[in-house]
């Protein structure tokens, strides 16, 4: 083998060791990748049994209902459409009715969304960015004028 010939088969070598790298790499970002919903897209999306996503809106007025241990029912809705939401954990403690809440998980085959992690706004004026920008884009939440 020549000299070329050497530095030609490290040079292809080098690239098609960074090419299974990079794909690997995408392979794996695309199998942990959660896709954001509020309850009215749902109706227009295809999400299947299992599959993991991210359901955001408002926790709908008297639908908590706490189960048995650390399970707890409860609704989230963007003002248009609600989903069943169940989660067995401690929530935040910031949770409670008509406030901005993602929860994270995958629908069951009985149509209701199993949550393994909930996430609450922190403070008054705060609102998780997906979760505001989708009731804005409905109309149904305007920020308060309030600093």
């Amino acid at each position: 083998m020549t000299r070329k010939q050497k530095r030609l088969s490290v040079i292809v070598a080098g690239l098609a060791f960074l090419a299974a790298a990079t794909g690997l790499t995408f392979y794996a970002l695309g199998q942990k990748a959660s896709y954001f919903y509020m309850p009215g897209d749902l109706a227009t999306a295809t999400v299947q049994p299992g599959q993991r996503i991210r359901l955001g809106g408002l926790v709908e007025k008297g639908t908590i209902v706490r189960g048995q241990g650390a399970t707890v029912a409860f609704s989230v809705t963007d003002k248009q459409k609600s989903v069943k939401v169940t989660y067995t954990g401690i929530l935040p403690d910031l949770f409670r009715e008509e406030q901005g809440v993602i929860t994270e998980g995958s629908f069951g085959a009985d149509g209701i969304f199993v949550a393994d992690s909930v996430l609450a706004k922190h403070d008054e004026r705060y609102m998780p960015k997906e979760v505001a920008d989708g009731l804005k884009a409905k109309g149904v939440w305007q920020e308060s004028k309030s600093q």
